[in-house]
């Protein structure tokens, strides 16, 4: 992999190809190619001119917004590595990945200045690596845009190989504290190029980006359209807006977009006078990832984007993509995340021996793909689960039938998929059960026609207690402590005996979902 590009490559090259051609947009402004390569170059030697050096991490705390793509191409140019981090998190959970991550610089919104006022004491970093997306900074900040126009555009950055970190993405992890998973600049590359090649985009697409850009969707699908030098929009809005989605689709004649069923069932739902206003006839093709769809949903969407083709994805942080349903597929294998990705290499499914399983039967998804990510950062024992040589496991549980399609049956540890965000039951467990009345708890995932799915808790409390909680009571605790997307939408109250639990004393997640599993 030695002379495959970087995003900061792949933007130079069409810097020289096509200098004025718009390259990305939000709502407040645009850079063209050229534009975009000087910025990019200035942010690099800024973040260099401040003391970091190559492999340096660099936290990102932001709403969607274009000077994301000024940070992903800038820090790929300095050889400096990016730290999302996704917005909808606490202060304590914001500060325990930036601390562990050793960021050395962070870059926020302004929005989120006084959540890591909260923290910076932990991170110990001066002023002026404490950056704001502004013009003006509040009290111990530095506004970014100073900081960008003290730095020259024409510094000489050290070559950046490809098998360097571009990015450290945090995920959840199983015991609820978050892994940093590594990605590296060849692998952006070939997944941006699996993706042309697979959906068969070009230079003459026009992408609207809605996924939060500190995800992995956004970021490997906006990585597609850098190489190819087509235009990236970028949805802003701090919240979702069906309606305002379908004018920017339209006014833009956006060619793509990747969303959530959560986003399309809100699309939906809007008027038929509303949708008939816009014009979304040069949307060619569509994703939807993240939760199963149901039929109707997915026969609406065909039906309003009738130009469009709809197709579904299986992957993640690690892995990449991994699977494909293809525009065909998309009610014969209902349910079916598909067959293998162009590139994908291949998918093997394992018993606990590891050793591999027939058609019909289940096992854990194991994939080899050419873009697999390097490990978790300080987690040799996680590490060592999800890698098995070249194949690459999440823990997720699936069967495949006689024509390859897989299917998965369970989400890895119960994970529960909420507005497309992933919520482990153990991290929403764990804060419950810091609650002095709580005994034991357990989460799992019941179905909501909005979001997909919201987090249930079912609570043992201790006896004898004069004012127990109600559910309120423990909703509340967990909204001063967790994100908002991971509070239980619900919590019941059993009895301990009414707690399933295995012969070692383990709690039957499936038992509670067959019993209180009903949205």
């Amino acid at each position: 992999m030695s002379h495959l590009l970087t995003i900061a490559d792949a933007v130079a090259t069409h810097a020289r190809l096509t200098p004025h051609k718009l390259a990305v947009r939000d709502s407040r402004r645009q850079l063209s190619y050229a534009e975009w390569d000087r910025r990019a170059s200035q942010l690099g030697a800024a973040l260099l001119g401040l003391g970091l050096k190559k492999g340096d991490r660099v936290g990102v705390v932001a709403y969607n917004c274009l000077e994301w793509m000024e940070i992903y191409a800038g820090m790929a140019r300095a050889g400096l590595v990016v730290v999302p981090v996704n917005f909808r998190l606490t202060g304590a959970e914001v500060g325990y990945i930036l601390g562990h991550a050793e960021v050395a610089a962070v870059i926020a919104g302004p929005e989120f200045c006084a959540t890591l006022d909260g923290v910076r004491g932990e991170l110990a970093l001066r002023a002026d690596r404490l950056l704001v997306l502004s013009e003006e900074a509040p009290e111990g900040w530095t506004a970014y845009e100073t900081l960008m126009a003290s730095a020259p555009a024409s510094l000489m950055f050290e070559r950046v190989p490809p098998d360097d970190m571009c990015a450290l993405m945090y995920t959840s992890g199983t015991t609820g504290r978050p892994k940093g998973a590594i990605r590296n600049h060849g692998g952006s590359t070939l997944i941006a190029l699996a993706t042309a090649l697979e959906m068969g985009f070009t230079r003459e697409d026009t992408a609207l980006l809605v996924m939060p850009l500190c995800h992995a969707n956004s970021l490997y699908f906006g990585s597609t359209f850098i190489h190819l030098g087509a235009t990236i929009v970028i949805d802003d809005r701090r919240s979702f807006d069906p309606e305002a989605l379908l004018r920017t689709l339209a006014e833009d004649r956006v060619t793509f977009t990747s969303l959530v069923p959560t986003h399309y069932i809100m699309l939906l739902a809007l008027p038929a006078e509303v949708k008939a206003r816009y014009d979304v006839s040069a949307v060619g093709k569509l994703m939807i990832s993240s939760a199963p769809a149901r039929q109707e949903t997915k026969r609406g969407i065909m039906e309003l984007f009738s130009n469009g083709q709809l197709y579904e994805l299986y992957g993640s942080t690690e892995a990449g993509w991994v699977t494909l349903l293809r525009p065909q597929e998309q009610l014969r294998k209902l349910g079916s995340v598909g067959r293998e990705w162009a590139g994908s290499g291949a998918i093997r499914l394992l018993d606990e021996d590891r050793q591999e399983l027939a058609d019909g039967e289940v096992g854990e998804l194991f994939s080899r793909t050419a873009y697999v990510f390097d490990g978790y950062w300080k987690n040799p024992e996680k590490t060592a689960e999800a890698l098995d040589g070249e194949w690459c496991s999440v823990g997720d549980m699936a069967r495949r039938d006689e024509e390859g399609f897989i299917w998965l049956v369970d989400r890895k540890s119960n994970m529960i998929i909420s507005g497309g965000e992933n919520v482990y039951p153990s991290e929403v467990e764990a804060v419950l059960a810091q609650h002095p009345a709580v005994r034991d708890v357990a989460v799992i995932g019941v179905p909501h026609d909005k979001w997909g799915e919201t987090a249930k808790a079912v609570a043992v409390l201790h006896e004898g207690q004069k004012d127990l909680p109600t559910e309120a009571d423990l909703r509340d605790w967990c909204r001063q402590r967790l994100a908002g997307f991971k509070c239980p939408s619900a919590v019941v109250f059993v009895e301990e005996r009414e707690m399933p639990r295995t012969a070692t004393g383990k709690v039957l997640h499936r038992v509670l979902r067959q019993r209180f599993g009903k949205g």
